[in-house]
């Protein structure tokens, strides 16, 4: 049985498992910028390359956090400039459906954002990273966050 000593060692070194679903066209662009222009954001997140944000389902976030994500990223072009035409509205029609799927899961909606960041937006994709692994860093680990 761990000691109260080792419970606390391993609290202070846990750290948030983000998961970054990032449009082809624009967010994963900007996410590759941030790394050839070596502008630093936590390592915290893993990114999924997504054609768009539209083909996003409310699913894919849950199963994320069920599976063992801390919080989840979305991140796709700005309103108006979808590759697809339409693709981000779609999503951020569904973000609704979203937030009451997390709170009926019992989840904070704080797990979870969404942003919008271009191809040449490599700081505000990289800002937005350090939002969420902050947010998720003061909730804890998603595993006692479940009910």
């Amino acid at each position: 049985m761990a000691t109260t000593a080792e419970t606390k060692t391993q609290d202070e070194q846990w750290e948030p498992r983000i998961l970054a679903f990032c449009c082809n066209w624009c967010s994963y662009a900007g996410a590759d910028l941030a790394g050839t222009s070596r502008i630093q954001y936590p390592t915290n997140v893993r990114i999924m390359r997504v054609n768009c944000t539209g083909r996003i389902d409310v699913d894919f976030i849950l199963a994320a956090l069920e599976k063992g994500a801390d919080g989840v990223l979305v991140s796709g072009c700005h309103p108006g400039d979808c590759h697809y035409t339409s693709g981000n509205l779609k999503l951020r029609a569904r973000w609704a459906l979203l937030e009451e799927a997390l709170k009926q899961a019992g989840v904070d909606p704080r797990r979870v954002r969404l942003q919008w960041a271009s191809a040449s937006e490599a700081q505000a994709f990289a800002d937005g990273v350090r939002i969420i692994v902050d947010q998720v860093r003061k909730l804890g680990p998603m595993k006692e966050a479940w009910k």
